[in-house]
């Protein structure tokens, strides 16, 4: 019967592999070469027309934390970087900053030197997507009618929509802080970074809320919420007047929508007694060939706080509709920025300095191809990586990476204060120690589904996740993702079931780190470069 009801469906047409990847994040990609790498017959199916996700889409100043966790495939990836602009001669090997085209090269020589099958427009279809026997993926099918089987799978996605449709345990959003006994979760106390430093009325003339300000409610501290940190797009910038495409106005652009912004240069002219700076109101980092990589930066900036909460449960139309909603606000707000009159001068001609790279995204008008997903679905697997993982019980029987970056979640809600200020709401920038990521996280629970992987919405609080979430650590998960695939199917068991010592020991074979060692050379670089 079930064999019947897969040709019914799809007849004969089901491409067979070892492993198919849905996602070409970076940690789709890199799931994809180490498992070709391993002699696994492997497909990567990407939904729109790139790889590497926000590695190429516009994040090109890495979030690292300690370089010296990073290693195996992801840091090939910034050695490979490195011999691209030939850093060698200033005495470096690897390259942490770099131009999102090159990224997406070198994810693609990757994947092409791997034999990998790159299949790119191929999205899984919303609402039937997933073919399961018992706890068994047999196969998924595309929009475009083409459907793949395969005896392992990956959910390398940033929304997680494969996981989901598979049936696997999964949550979006914020616990409260009783949940996993995590003093940091749930809504937060009042916070010193991206904030507001004056007190500003959150009211216009007529005592309505002015834009981009939530009414409520809020919750208290500690309260859980279904709400999510703020997306924006990662810029790329470029001061060469050669190389610059205008600053677009958006469809429908009022500058009404940033009066809060106009309300906020005010304050800071008044209290400072000088116009802010460009790097004062966005976090431009420099990357070669005169570009930047923007970022947001205080209390009003290209995070579109509240835009992304529908994002994680919603439909592909619905989806659109908020990207199309992101590249608006960012959009109108550089044009704000460098046209209203409102706007500082000398400001204005500091961000007139500066417009999108004419060589970069050529496809998407020059816009970043890839929203900046910070955090969306997270699965609720066999283990759930939580705050006293980052920062007491550091150590794990199954490790396969490490992690270092501090627990960093961007403001969720912009909200009216009980004394009648505008403040914002959810940042959460706290230290942690280099801690080891266990196997674990990448699973679902024994019972739901036995045969699929999940390196990026993979099982944390949103606590952990804030840590985990960078860019390197998918690679990191990514590399075991691929290593474990090979292991279950050669013994033919569970991925849940495969023998992490043997896991660890092959990671650590093909240079995965396991333990912090710190570096002289590490933290000499780093001096240099602040």
């Amino acid at each position: 019967m079930r064999t019947f009801l897969w040709c019914t469906i799809c007849p004969l047409l089901a491409a067979q592999y070892d492993l198919v990847v849905y996602g070409g994040t970076a940690g789709g990609a890199i799931a994809a070469v180490a498992a070709a790498r391993d002699g696994l017959r492997t497909a990567l199916l990407e939904p729109r027309d790139h790889i590497g996700g926000m590695m190429s889409g516009g994040l090109s100043w890495t979030d690292y934390g300690k370089k010296e966790v990073i290693g195996g495939y992801a840091l090939e990836f910034f050695f490979r970087a490195g011999r691209y602009y030939n850093i060698r001669q200033y005495g470096q090997e690897a390259a942490w900053n770099f131009e999102p085209r090159v990224a997406e090269q070198i994810f693609r020589e990757m994947l092409r030197e791997a034999g990998v099958t790159v299949l790119f427009r191929h999205r899984l279809r919303e609402k039937d997507g997933v073919l399961k026997s018992g706890r068994r993926i047999t196969g998924i099918l595309m929009e475009n009618g083409e459907s793949f089987e395969a005896k392992v799978f990956s959910d390398s996605t940033y929304e997680g929509d494969l996981m989901a449709q598979a049936g696997v345990s999964y949550t979006w959003g914020r616990e409260g802080a009783a949940q996993y006994g995590e003093s940091l979760a749930g809504v937060r106390d009042e916070t010193p970074y991206h904030q507001f430093k004056f007190n500003l009325s959150p009211y216009d003339a007529a005592g309505k809320l002015l834009p981009e300000i939530q009414p409520g409610p809020y919750g208290r501290p500690g309260d859980p919420d279904k709400k999510v940190q703020a997306y924006n797009f990662r810029l790329c910038l470029s001061s060469d007047p050669a190389n610059q495409v205008p600053y677009p106005q958006p469809p429908g652009y009022s500058p009404r929508r940033y009066e809060l912004m106009a309300r906020l240069l005010q304050a800071f002219v008044a209290q400072n007694g000088r116009a802010p700076r460009m790097n004062e109101v966005l976090k431009p980092d420099p990357i070669p060939n005169r570009k930047v990589d923007v970022n947001n930066q205080g209390a009003f900036s290209t995070d579109y706080i509240g835009g992304s909460w529908e994002y994680p449960e919603s439909g592909y139309a619905r989806r659109d509709q908020i990207w199309r909603a992101h590249i608006d606000y960012i959009a109108g707000l550089l044009y704000f920025l460098a046209t209203d009159p409102q706007a500082p001068p000398s400001l204005q001609k500091e961000i007139r300095g500066f417009g999108l790279a004419k060589d970069e995204f050529t496809d998407t008008a020059h816009w970043p191809h890839q929203l900046y997903v910070r955090e969306a679905r997270r699965m609720v697997g066999e283990y759930v990586i939580v705050q006293k993982d980052l920062q007491t019980d550091r150590a794990k029987p199954d490790p396969i990476g490490m992690g270092s970056y501090n627990s960093d979640s961007h403001n969720i809600q912009r909200i009216v204060t009980p004394e009648g200020w505008v403040r914002n709401e959810g940042d959460m920038q706290v230290a942690v120690q280099p801690y080891q990521i266990p196997y674990r996280i990448l699973v679902p629970k024994r019972g739901e589904v036995e045969n699929l992987l999940v390196p990026v919405c993979f099982s944390a609080s949103h606590v952990a996740y804030s840590s985990v979430r960078m860019e390197p650590q998918y690679m990191i998960l990514g590399q075991a993702a691929g290593a474990a695939a090979k292991m279950a199917i050669a013994a033919g068991i569970r991925v849940q079931d495969i023998d992490t010592r043997a896991l660890t020991a092959r990671l650590r074979s093909q240079g995965a780190v396991m333990e912090y060692v710190p570096s002289a050379y590490s933290e000499n670089w780093n001096l240099f470069r602040r």
